[in-house]
């Protein structure tokens, strides 16, 4: 009797030990591939799911037809707002590019040049992808529809179709842009905002009415030919003017010694 209690004790201490050992190697096993989950989160590369293109659009729409009549109200738009700079995620590589000549545009992270900006911009994304901040930036090519990017960046092309829940899904945004951007509670000038963003954006997403976007204009861009063409009547006055500054003042000379040549040829002269 008691060598059959010996074996079963020993039995069931074998049992406890097997048990512990298959719990620490389940334990062991599940921690290691949580770590391996872990690392290869960490490890691995940025998916990011936003046009960079598109969201130049929209950025580019924002600066010539939003920001000049926001400026002239001295009105400063929150944090809160999508269109806020801050919010967009390509906006810190934006202002790392340098367009240097027709055919270079050059990285300000790393001084390296490329051809084209979009070898630029292929370039931020396998090199530079970890500057990016993917906490509280967002994509602001999520509001393109309410801008109209599209009108923007096919402006040469055919005009395409007009689809109604397409135009009440973008109108629907741009009246929410509003809201956010340029709350009426916030004083008379937000509340002008309001109304002028509603006018220069909301209003044309429409299928029966016949407003175009952007129809209270944008910021006069600078004519390079008038600059050109300004600078070089300037620089042909000032050579006139040179020209004729010298002429009068070799004229001169030549008349002082004209001048002098006459007296001593008088005072020559037999008396």
């Amino acid at each position: 009797m008691k060598k059959m209690w010996v074996s079963d004790h020993r039995l069931f201490l074998l049992c406890i030990l097997c048990g512990l050992c298959f719990c620490l190697q389940f334990t062991t096993g599940h921690a290691g591939s949580n770590a391996g989950r872990t690392l290869n989160q960490e490890g691995g590369d940025h998916q990011i799911h936003c046009s960079r293109e598109r969201s130049r659009t929209a950025w580019k729409i924002i600066q010539e037809y939003l920001m000049p009549f926001v400026e002239k109200e001295k009105y400063h738009i929150s944090k809160r707002c999508m269109l806020h700079p801050d919010n967009d995620i390509y906006r810190d590589q934006e202002q790392h590019k340098s367009h240097i000549d027709i055919n270079e545009w050059q990285c300000r992270y790393c001084k390296k040049s490329f051809y084209e900006e979009k070898h630029l911009d292929q370039h931020f994304d396998n090199r530079h992808s970890n500057l990016l901040n993917l906490s509280e930036s967002q994509c602001l090519a999520d509001v393109c529809g309410a801008l109209h990017c599209d009108h923007e960046m096919n402006s040469g092309s055919k005009k395409s179709k007009c689809n109604p829940a397409a135009a009440a899904k973008h109108k629907h945004l741009c009246e929410s842009l509003a809201d956010s951007c340029f709350p009426v509670s916030d004083g008379p000038a937000a509340s002008q905002l309001h109304e002028f963003f509603l006018h220069q954006f909301c209003d044309a997403h429409s299928c029966t009415g016949s407003r175009k976007p952007f129809s209270r204009g944008h910021r006069k861009k600078t004519n390079v030919f008038y600059i050109f063409v300004s600078i070089l009547l300037v620089i042909l006055l000032l050579l006139y003017y040179l020209y004729i500054y010298l002429y009068q003042r070799g004229m001169k000379r030549e008349t002082q010694v004209l001048k002098r040549i006459s007296q001593a040829s008088r005072k020559k002269k037999p008396s």
